[in-house]
């Protein structure tokens, strides 16, 4: 169902779908990070593919303020110093990859980028905890990590799962997984501003879009601040996996 500004049967239907992503957004960003990954699916049913990259990432810069102004004191910084190196690679690849792929390719890689995270994801609770912790630790995995989240939050706004299973495998708790990661997202999504505007994903109906559909956002990210709080870590964790395994499912069969 393309968008159409001059349709009124599509645009009523749009604009709900749109505002009920936008408070997922905000959700996602102070409490359970895979419902970032069902509003990247509506986007993506709802617009053209190409399009719903540029549409959603200003709603993602607004839900990131938030998050990382709200969770400031909670990011772990030895953490991110180890994914950011590899970020810019992975950015600067889906740059590229965005550049020589149609819609229907780009719809099918992101579907199948969620759905092969989810599965990480389930794959890393049935691994005996210890062994896992080390993998994760490891030099190499923040590498591997940075890399993939760069490359996946460029082509479909899709770092969520791939930091989810990182960040989970870390064995933290729930306000030090949420300020590491607000604090990535809100740089790894500023600096993808300059490259999605220039392959013209960020035209004047992006910009109108966004504002029209923030205030949905901040919304979104008072109710997942009181949400969280009501949350045990193991709840939260479980969840955290659990949306992500949804959302990931909700674009693949779309």
């Amino acid at each position: 169902m393309p968008w159409r500004w001059h349709d009124a049967s599509v645009t009523v239907t749009a604009w709900v779908l749109l505002g009920a992503a936008a408070v997922l957004i905000g959700l996602a960003k102070t409490a359970l990070g895979g419902l970032g990954s069902i509003a990247i699916a509506i986007f993506a049913t709802v617009l053209p593919a190409k399009e719903s990259t540029g549409a959603i990432l200003l709603l993602l810069v607004v839900g990131d303020v938030v998050a990382a102004w709200h969770y400031r004191g909670d990011a772990d910084r030895a953490l991110l110093r180890r994914l950011i190196p590899a970020v810019v690679p992975g950015l600067l690849l889906g740059v590229a990859f965005l550049a020589v792929v149609d819609d229907v390719v780009l719809r099918r890689s992101i579907g199948g980028l969620l759905l092969a995270m989810a599965a990480l994801q389930l794959w890393l609770k049935v691994r005996a905890p210890s062994s896992t912790s080390a993998v994760a630790s490891s030099r190499a995995a923040g590498v591997v990590t940075g890399a993939a989240s760069g490359f996946a939050t460029m082509t479909a706004n899709a770092a969520g799962p791939v930091m989810t299973l990182y960040l989970v495998a870390q064995g933290i708790d729930k306000r030090r997984f949420l300020g590491t990661g607000a604090l990535f997202y809100l740089g790894v999504n500023l600096c993808k501003v300059p490259l999605s505007a220039g392959l013209g994903l960020l035209g004047g109906d992006t910009v109108v879009r966004t504002a029209l559909l923030a205030p949905l956002v901040l919304l979104g990210t008072w109710a997942g601040v009181h949400l969280v709080r009501r949350l045990s870590q193991t709840r939260f964790e479980q969840a955290v996996l659990a949306a992500t395994v949804v959302s990931a499912v909700a674009l693949v069969v779309r």
